[in-house]
C-alpha cells in the first residue's frame, strides 16, 4: 500500500512580472538613439540578449523541479531536487502526529517554496508548491514540524485513513 504524489512550483505569473521589468530595459538598449545595432551585438557575443533572457531560463528551471512525496505503511519519504537529491525518509516511529491541516502560505511562511516558519521558528519547515491551502503536517517526537502542500488532498486523506485502520499507526490523527 503506497501513496505517491509529484508536483512542482507553478509560478506562471513570474514570467509576466519578469517581462514587465525586462521589456523597458531591452527597449532602451535597442531602440535608444545610439542603441546597439546587430554588428555591435554580434561583437559582444550577444551578451546583452543573453542577460535579458537568463531570468526566464532560471524561472523555467525552477519550475521543472518536482517534489516527490511517498507514504507507505513503514515510512514517509520525500525528494525535492536540487534541495534533496537523495530521499529523506522518516519512519512512523519518529513521527508523533500526521494529519491534514489548513495553512496560509503568506502569513505563516512568507510565501511559496521551501520555507521556514516566520518569526524565527526554525523547527517548522514547509514545502509549499501550490496555491491550495491544505496540506500534510508531520510533527516529530523531537519537536520539529514538516508541512507538505498537496494537489491530491482528498486522495491523501483517504489513504491516511486506510493506513491508520489497516496498520494501526498511532501517529496518524
Amino acid at each position: 500500500m503506497e501513496f505517491e504524489e509529484k508536483h512542482g512550483l507553478k509560478i506562471w505569473w513570474l514570467y509576466l512580472v519578469t517581462a514587465a521589468t525586462i521589456f523597458p530595459t531591452g527597449a532602451i538598449l535597442i531602440f535608444q538613439n545610439n542603441g546597439l545595432n546587430f554588428a555591435e551585438l554580434k561583437e559582444m557575443y550577444f551578451a546583452p540578449v543573453l542577460a535579458l533572457l537568463s531570468p526566464f531560463l532560471i524561472i523555467f528551471l525552477v519550475q521543472q523541479n518536482k517534489l516527490t512525496l511517498k507514504i507507505t505503511d513503514e515510512e514517509v519519504s520525500f525528494r525535492y531536487p536540487p534541495f534533496h537529491f537523495a530521499s529523506s525518509r522518516f519512519r512512523w516511529e519518529r513521527i508523533e502526529k500526521a494529519y491534514i491541516r489548513k495553512y496560509d502560505a503568506f502569513s505563516e511562511y512568507g510565501g511559496y517554496g521551501v520555507k521556514n516558519r516566520l518569526w524565527f521558528k526554525f523547527k517548522d519547515k514547509a514545502y509549499l508548491l501550490n496555491d491550495k491551502n491544505r496540506g500534510l503536517q508531520l510533527e516529530f517526537k523531537n519537536g520539529k514540524k514538516l508541512l507538505f502542500s498537496s494537489n491530491k488532498i482528498e486522495d491523501l486523506e483517504m489513504f491516511l485513513i486506510n493506513l491508520k485502520t489497516r496498520y494501526n499507526i498511532q501517529a496518524i490523527q
